[in-house]
């Protein structure tokens, strides 16, 4: 069935009358009755029954033709709203963040959005960037905001660049690392090897270490009550009141955590999606 066939029925249901839904309808008798024959050849059930008296709708002809009439008044609907929306941003938009970031950005990145484009279906989700990555890979998500070096050729663009440092509280400033717990977090793999990299570069052990927490605010938090020292990135330490040093491998590179906004090739296309992109990178401005 097609949106022809709704009408059809929808004029069969008002006239009663295969001669008389013909001439509404412009079309002859035969294509008209062949046109039945088809939706009941679709169905494998009888519709119609003709009479002298004119046309009759079995039960399954009653049911076809109640979902007609909803299914035409849905598409009068959709074609109204379509034209509504011509020329402003609409649709759904399907977005990743990752963990660290989103605990800082996604509110005020989102109100933004919301403020100027309040007829975009948001559908956000929170997660490790490995797992948004997947999500992107498996085609879940229109566009996510992940950090790390993963591969992706369909449509990337580099948001931030931001230093990694070791914090620790004041009153610890002046202790050797090796003398207090590291506290160590849950956070995406690529990372995690840059972390150990860097510990085993200067030969600190983490193995007397009895402190793993599952996100960076309870970590940032643990640090500044003195518990231990951490390592954290930028983005974490905008209101941190201790002590922060920036850190380098030992080739001098510095430790730099960049983060990428990933898109679906396809989406960019969207002009919701569009203006998404433009919005965060606005902000980062």
């Amino acid at each position: 069935m097609d949106t022809k066939d709704f009408t059809i029925l929808k004029v069969l249901g008002e006239t009663g009358s295969i001669t008389r839904a013909a001439e509404l309808l412009f079309m002859t008798q035969p294509a008209l009755s062949k046109r039945i024959k088809l939706m009941e050849a679709e169905f494998g059930r009888e519709l119609l029954i003709r009479s002298h008296q004119g046309i009759h709708f079995t039960p399954a002809g009653e049911k076809v033709l109640q979902f007609s009439k909803g299914a035409a008044l849905a598409m009068d609907k959709l074609k109204q709203e379509l034209d509504l929306s011509k020329g402003e941003i609409c649709g759904t938009l399907r977005a990743g963040y990752s963990l660290s970031y989103g605990t800082y950005r996604l509110a005020g990145q989102l109100a933004e959005y919301y403020r100027s484009y309040p007829k975009v279906n948001l559908q956000i989700i929170m997660d490790q960037s490995g797992q948004l990555y997947q999500q992107m890979l498996d085609g879940a998500l229109d566009i996510a905001i992940i950090r790390g070096e993963y591969t992706w050729e369909r449509g990337r663009y580099l948001l931030a660049e931001e230093k990694v440092y070791m914090v620790c509280s004041r009153e610890n400033q002046d202790r050797k690392l090796e003398e207090y717990p590291y506290i160590s977090r849950e956070t995406d793999p690529y990372l995690s090897g840059q972390l150990l990299r860097w510990l085993r570069e200067k030969e600190i052990s983490t193995e007397s270490s009895r402190i793993c927490v599952d996100n960076i605010t309870t970590c940032e938090e643990l640090v500044e009550s003195g518990v231990g020292w951490a390592i954290l990135p930028e983005i974490a330490l905008e209101n941190f009141s201790g002590v922060k040093k920036p850190l380098a491998f030992k080739n001098g590179e510095p430790f730099i955590r960049r983060t990428y906004v990933f898109c679906q090739r396809e989406a960019l296309k969207l002009p919701q999606v569009d203006a998404f992109i433009k919005v965060i990178r606005k902000m980062h401005i």
